[in-house]
């Protein structure tokens, strides 16, 4: 049992389990009963993404020092009580069960969700590398 870290709208590997999509915004343009059908998400987690300008932030972000901004607020970010409550939640869930989250981003090194491996992995999670 563990959660799996992956690009949203991509094929599901095998036992994956529900996807929960870690975006502050749906895909665009497909219908919200074709999101599970075409492998985006399962359950939409909006609290886990970047706040708005975060994701400006990251878009932005062309050097390490940037990059490195953007890592510490996201941080702060998901450090705050209700989104802590729901990487314990999901850090004991993966002891439990299979599931993944993920991101829409080509490129997990330049992407929150690598970020979010890491919180997750700190709150006590099992992760698939």
């Amino acid at each position: 049992m563990a959660v799996r870290i992956v690009r949203l709208g991509t094929p599901r590997q095998p036992r994956e389990g529900v996807r929960f999509g870690t975006v502050r915004r749906p895909p665009r343009g497909v219908p919200k009963s074709r999101f599970r059908v075409e492998n985006w998400y399962d359950v939409w987690l909006p609290n886990l993404a970047p706040s708005a300008p975060l994701v400006a932030a990251a878009l932005n972000a062309t050097d390490r020092a940037s990059w490195t901004r953007f890592t510490r607020r996201y941080t702060a970010e998901m450090a705050r009580p209700e989104n802590a409550r729901v990487l314990d939640a999901l850090a004991a869930l993966s002891h439990e069960a299979n599931f993944s989250v993920g991101c829409y981003c080509e490129d997990e090194r330049h992407c929150h969700r690598s970020v979010l491996r890491a919180i997750l992995k700190r709150h006590g999670a099992k992760v698939i590398d």
